[in-house]
């Protein structure tokens, strides 16, 4: 059985929530991805921003990326996350339940990894990365908080 720590993508990079907004999308730019954890010093999960976070909740809302700080615009809500050690089944069901792209890999209390749903595409059968992309498609889309 292949774990989510084969397939995931190590040591991922992650912001600090005091961190700006200019620069998490900076990191984004420069790591070529569209998420990033939120950690504290010690890697433990604090949030997850996207770039649909800065482009609606930012950018589209006119505030200033320099000015805000990331804390200001994730959501306050427990992130969904997978163990490094779970099933890739685990993780397509975790990722079909909570319409997520992404999860952050915890080891413990720690962020080791992040694994996307290309991640998981590449070591499932094609039936099941269908099932899994079109639930996360058809799911509602986030709404940003005020």
């Amino acid at each position: 059985m292949t774990s989510v720590r084969e397939i995931m993508t190590p040591q991922a990079e992650f912001v600090s929530h005091a961190a700006s907004v200019e620069e998490a999308a900076a990191a984004m730019a420069a790591l070529d991805v569209g998420a990033l954890p939120v950690c504290d010093a010690e890697g433990r999960l604090n949030g997850m921003i996207t770039d649909r976070d800065i482009t609606v909740k930012v950018v589209a809302a006119g505030r200033d990326a320099k000015a805000i700080a990331v804390d200001q615009v994730i959501e306050p809500t427990e992130v969904v996350t997978i163990g490094a050690d779970d099933s890739l089944e685990e993780t397509l069901r975790t990722m079909r339940d909570h319409a997520v792209r992404r999860l952050p890999v915890i080891d413990g209390h720690k962020v080791v990894g992040l694994v996307s749903q290309a991640d998981v595409a590449k070591h499932m059968p094609n039936e099941a990365t269908g099932e899994l992309v079109e639930s996360i498609s058809t799911a509602p889309a986030n709404t940003p908080r005020p």
